[in-house]
């Protein structure tokens, strides 16, 4: 959207307030969101299956300890669900109430997600703690063989989810990949306690495994709380953009740049360039449009322009008041 203030006769007209016209890319953020969706439904409703496995072979091996884990995962499916859940939700247009539309709720069905993994990984380290202090035997043969059924089942939802792009898939993917080296870990302590009478195997294996998975999910969170906190891009280097932008003809400088990003792959960017007096549409816009090719429309998606002429005051900049006034 352009908006012209007539000038005085013999002047050009000042665009006050330059909005960029959609990009032809703009459908990439709703097609990731559908890929995504895709991905969060295979990897809940596998999670879903192997939790019913886990109880009914607990039951069957008398094992507490599957059972346990039927639970850990049960908790797991719970916060997957209301990932996938949310990740549907942020695939919705605009509203009056959500002009950006629902994208962030990507980033809260991540955030949900990795608070529930690191519950579930301490509750393995505590466990794991209290096995290494007290080791107890294991039906190896029954462990052995829900060990290869989890790897197959965790395997393949990790398999799915890597393929995705956003911070709530990147987290999934970890707690999917806990999974899978978990199970892992039962594989190769129950081949050995198959051999030899060393049950302290399993706990020295689950607890390098959570204390790897662990640091890799709070990497991830932490990219998520960023986003939250509206942190520009990595990506975007500022000073960078600033010497760019200065380099356009009839450009002078740039203030109150703010860069930030809906969910961690829509990104946000606002300024205000001030131009040469003299400078006509036709180089108004020349300039908008070069701005608009320095950025990537695949990752930015939504970028404002105000444009001030040298001499006029900032509209967003609030005037001096005097004391006493």
């Amino acid at each position: 959207m352009v908006v012209v203030s007539g000038g005085s006769a013999g002047e050009p007209p000042r665009f006050l307030f330059l909005s960029m016209p959609p990009s032809p890319h703009d459908h990439h953020g709703h097609s990731h969101s559908h890929g995504s969706e895709g991905n969060l439904k295979v990897a809940f409703f596998l999670n879903f299956g192997f939790t019913l496995i886990e109880i009914v072979g607990g039951v069957l091996t008398n094992s507490i300890a599957i059972l346990s884990d039927a639970l850990h995962d049960a908790g797991d499916t719970a916060s997957l669900g209301l990932a996938w859940y949310f990740e549907r939700v942020s695939g919705r247009g605009r509203t009056a109430r959500h002009t950006y539309g629902y994208k962030r709720y990507r980033l809260l069905g991540g955030l949900i997600t990795g608070l529930f993994l690191i519950i579930g990984l301490g509750w393995i380290l505590w466990n794991a703690i209290g096995r290494l202090m007290a080791p107890e035997p294991v039906n190896a043969p029954g462990m052995t063989v829900l060990a290869v059924i989890g790897i197959i089942v965790n395997g393949a939802a990790v398999l799915r989810v890597r393929k995705g792009t956003s911070l709530s898939e990147k987290v999934v993917s970890w707690h999917l990949l806990e999974d899978t080296l978990g199970w892992g870990a039962v594989l190769i302590g129950a081949g050995i306690m198959t051999f030899w009478d060393v049950p302290i195997i399993d706990p020295i294996l689950s607890l390098g495994i959570s204390l790897f998975v662990l640091w890799n999910v709070g990497r991830n969170l932490r990219a998520v709380i960023k986003v939250f906190l509206q942190t520009a891009p990595e990506s975007f280097d500022a000073g960078d953009f600033e010497s760019q932008v200065k380099a356009i003809p009839k450009v002078e400088s740039l203030h109150d740049v703010h860069v930030w990003s809906l969910d961690g792959e829509s990104h946000v960017l606002t300024s205000h360039v001030v131009m040469q007096p003299d400078a006509t549409r036709e180089e108004i816009l020349e300039m908008k449009r070069q701005i608009r090719a320095l950025l990537d429309p695949r990752d930015f998606q939504h970028v404002t322009i105000d444009v001030e002429l040298r001499g006029e005051d900032c509209l967003a900049t609030e005037p001096a008041t005097e004391e006493g006034g």
